[in-house]
């Protein structure tokens, strides 16, 4: 009994050298594989891991002039500071407000437009319709900021001019928070959704095409194929997505509340990433934005992972 547990751990050892052995070869068989692979890795140290060295700017009394490393060390104190700042709750509370109601509105979007034009039957209408719902990703949210001043102002804009041709009053859809509310969801829905189908297409192009036929001669109709075929046949993909969406629920891209925004509607408008670019740019308080980077980034991580945690619970689906 003494030989044989002490043939065990020479065995262990003899099995790492025998790996330690046959990475050479391995290596050297794909190393094509590894080359590829150096320069996402590069990107990702210098571009990604290495300005996390700047988070530290969170934890001390920040001086342009004296640099990362020789300025102070303050603790938690800029979070403090923070935390007392009534515009920060605003921010916050607005972030979540509209990443909250992109939820609700703009994350079905996609899913109802792919499950529409996966009903199509006519090729080259299909390709034309995608075609149309796919533009809008590609154009500048300063565009798009443009173009929903065009459409929108109250008293120039193409919809108001038209409503006042009806006797209809000017709408103040971008000088009311209501209003402006409607027109900024209305607004990423149409700059999102067509891109966002893709996904969901590619998703259904997995699905058996027999399923569908057995379904039909069992006499169900095109919404019973949808509900009982295509829905569930996507629903993995849904599932990761929307866990993704969940991760960012306190992230909000900047352009978007910054260019159709306003100073009439800044109780709804002002975001962190609004509050991170004043904070940072205009008022010199690099600490401070920083911080609130950092918090962002923590409270997302949790979100993301209690949000994986409850789908692999629920539905056994998750990304981690």
């Amino acid at each position: 009994m003494e030989n044989l547990q002490a043939e065990i751990p020479q065995a262990g050892e003899r099995r790492r050298l025998g790996l330690a052995r046959g990475a050479g070869p391995y290596l050297g068989r794909y190393w094509q594989l590894y080359a590829m692979l150096a320069l996402p890795l590069l990107y990702f140290i210098v571009f990604k891991y290495g300005p996390m060295y700047g988070v530290s700017i969170a934890f001390k009394d920040f001086n342009l002039f004296q640099g990362i490393s020789k300025s102070p060390w303050i603790g938690l104190e800029t979070f403090r500071s923070i935390f007392k700042m009534d515009s920060f709750y605003l921010a916050l509370r607005n972030t979540f407000m509209l990443n909250f109601l992109d939820l609700v509105f703009s994350f079905p979007a996609p899913i109802i437009l792919a499950v529409m034009l996966n009903e199509l039957r006519g090729a080259a209408f299909k390709k034309i319709s995608q075609t149309i719902l796919y533009l809008p990703h590609f154009i500048s949210w300063v565009i798009i900021g443009g173009i929903v001043y065009q459409v929108f102002a109250t008293n120039t804009g193409m919809v108001n001019l038209f409503l006042g041709r009806l006797g209809l009053g000017p709408f103040p859809f971008l000088s009311d928070k209501v209003y402006w509310l409607f027109t900024y969801l209305g607004t990423g829905i149409w700059q999102s959704a067509g891109w966002g189908t893709i996904i969901y297409l590619a998703a259904m192009t997995a699905i058996n095409k027999e399923l569908y036929e057995a379904a039909e001669v069992d006499g169900a109709g095109r919404l019973a194929r949808i509900w009982h075929i295509t829905l569930p046949g996507i629903r993995s993909t849904i599932v990761v997505l929307l866990v993704l969406k969940l991760g960012e629920m306190v992230q909000i891209g900047f352009e978007r509340p910054f260019v159709i925004g306003n100073v009439t509607v800044s109780e709804f408008s002002e975001v962190l990433s609004t509050f991170v670019y004043k904070m940072g740019m205009e008022t010199g308080e690099y600490s401070v934005a920083t911080a609130v980077g950092f918090f962002q980034a923590v409270v997302g991580l949790v979100f993301i992972l209690t949000s994986n945690y409850i789908s692999k619970k629920t539905t056994d689906e998750g990304i981690i």
